[in-house]
């Protein structure tokens, strides 16, 4: 188990990386008991991930309205590891289990009535959002690499 140290020096990289690499704003970290670690959310410049059937969704109503629709960043949780932990399944379910789909401060950026939020396309920004994290491996030198983990299976995007 990495010390309390060792963690904290990861999620300083991270925040750092994010900020100032990234250009992520409202980025913070988030503590809770329920949790083996301390996790960071924050908003990325641009979205990152769409869901498959939200694809489908937003291609649909594209053709119906005969424009392109624009896709805002959504506030996304990160998870600071380094290249040389290893994590169980139990671990990575017990991060999903103690968080919420919506990361804090991320439902304030969700659709509303006013904004059509019957479309269907739109509810994938809110009750149909699944659990995702940004797994931020960062390896001896301070590089960080991304990968999407998710709470259960997803199937795969449509290029």
């Amino acid at each position: 188990m990495a010390s309390l140290d060792h963690i904290e020096a990861l999620t300083k990289v991270v925040l750092n990386n994010l900020e100032y690499q990234h250009d992520w704003t409202r980025i913070h970290q988030h503590t809770q008991d329920t949790l083996p670690r301390s996790l960071i959310y924050g908003l990325p410049p641009k979205r990152l991930y769409v869901h498959p059937d939200e694809q489908i969704d937003i291609i649909k109503a594209e053709k119906e309205l005969g424009e392109r629709i624009p896709q805002e960043p959504e506030v996304e949780w990160v998870l600071p590891l380094h290249l040389s932990e290893k994590w169980s399944p139990a671990q990575f379910a017990a991060v999903f289990d103690a968080i919420e789909a919506i990361p804090p401060g991320g439902a304030d950026l969700e659709p509303t009535e006013e904004d059509g939020s019957e479309e269907e396309w739109r509810l994938w920004r809110g009750s149909k959002r699944g659990k995702r994290i940004l797994l931020a491996t960062v390896q001896d030198d301070s590089t960080v690499t991304y990968y999407w983990i998710f709470d259960g299976l997803v199937k795969p995007r449509q290029n």
